[in-house]
């Protein structure tokens, strides 16, 4: 494609961290893991950050964390990637999904509580596309009816709420380093948390139960541990965080502006976003297949919206109006920080050719 939906940048030192990671031979676990931890959680002002091996396990960790199981319920909205719900399964819990804004495209905080019943352990906010959910509502509800909260932030990293960074505000956030994210490790991934316990939990149960004593198990764990290597890459993009943001909000900006008429994701005012999907929603009658395989054809890649889970049979879901609307109707522009003015002007004068 001559303009891809995502590339990484890479900044100059991951080059240099990466050698130096394989030079030490600390290849698996090392310094590296530790800045990493160290540093991330530093940036986003949290007490403790546990390293995983990618985004998915960084939310399986938080569950297994959380001891949520069998015979348990978890909140999760029915507009949002898999991963979350693909994990509320691993560990035999039932995911109770909830309909969606459909104008922040995230859970309906107003529709949670009546969700509610005596098997309920868990909320699962999953901030979509770099926005972030209600949290005050969330947590309230929480704190009314003794429930854990767990955010899944794999798409909001460095977006803020109410000044606070999204992941931060609640029992575990849960991050994702993977290829396409705000921050990379080729794949790769951390845990957030406030509560020193949970900290030490999440440690282990990572680390095949292990502590500091070597083949001494504490019971049924996993290993999801991040390299050496890879948290290198992640320690050279982080010193370049302010760097990102900015780039990231002067790429929405401009989309913002050549996009006027088009129905942009809503990010109310006590979110600060950090973009991570260029999400648009075409009118129901606009054929949204057609709209990408004309943009390919210009050379431009896009994305569908994620596919409703009622669409996906093997999730048992319910039908959700909005959820089904969003996921037949969302297209996602390419956004990365090397995408040029030019390229922003090609794309979104293509897109608004099709006489919205």
């Amino acid at each position: 494609m001559k303009i891809p939906w995502y590339k990484p940048k890479f900044w100059g030192k991951e080059r240099k961290y990466l050698l130096d990671a394989f030079d030490s031979t600390w290849i698996s676990h090392g310094d590296y893991v530790e800045r990493l931890e160290i540093n991330f959680s530093k940036k986003l002002h949290a007490p403790y950050g546990v390293s995983t091996s990618n985004g998915t396990t960084s939310l399986h960790l938080a569950l297994l964390a959380l001891e949520i199981g069998h015979g348990d319920e978890v909140i999760v909205p029915g507009f949002c990637f898999a991963g979350p719900i693909n994990m509320v399964l691993a560990v035999g819990a039932k995911p109770i999904f909830c309909e969606v804004e459909r104008d922040t495209f995230l859970i309906d905080s107003q529709k949670i509580e009546g969700l509610v019943t005596s098997n309920t352990k868990c909320i699962m906010a999953v901030h979509t596309y770099g926005n972030v959910c209600n949290m005050d509502q969330i947590n309230n509800i929480a704190k009314r009816h003794n429930l854990y909260v767990i955010e899944d932030s794999a798409e909001a990293i460095f977006s803020k709420y109410k000044g606070s960074y999204a992941g931060t505000l609640s029992d575990i956030g849960a991050f994702s380093f993977q290829a396409t994210k705000t921050i990379t490790t080729g794949e790769g991934g951390i845990t957030l948390t406030a509560d020193e316990g949970l900290k030490e939990k999440m440690k282990l149960i990572r680390n095949h139960g292990m502590g500091s004593t070597k083949y001494w198990h504490e019971g049924k764990s996993f290993n999801f541990r991040l390299t050496n290597l890879q948290a290198s890459i992640g320690v050279a993009q982080l010193e370049y965080k302010d760097s990102i943001e900015k780039k990231r909000k002067e790429i929405y900006s401009l989309y913002k502006q050549k996009l006027k008429g088009l129905t942009l994701q809503k990010f109310k005012a006590e979110v600060d976003p950090c973009i991570w999907g260029m999400a648009i929603k075409l009118a129901e009658e606009i054929n949204r297949e057609l709209v990408m395989k004309k943009l390919a054809e210009k050379g431009i890649e896009t994305r569908p919206g994620f596919y409703s889970f009622f669409q996906m049979k093997k999730y048992n879901a319910p039908f959700l109006e909005v959820a089904e609307e969003l996921s037949q109707n969302i297209i996602l522009l390419p956004f990365y920080l090397e995408l040029k003015d030019d390229d922003i002007s090609t794309i979104c004068s293509e897109l608004m050719s099709y006489n919205f």
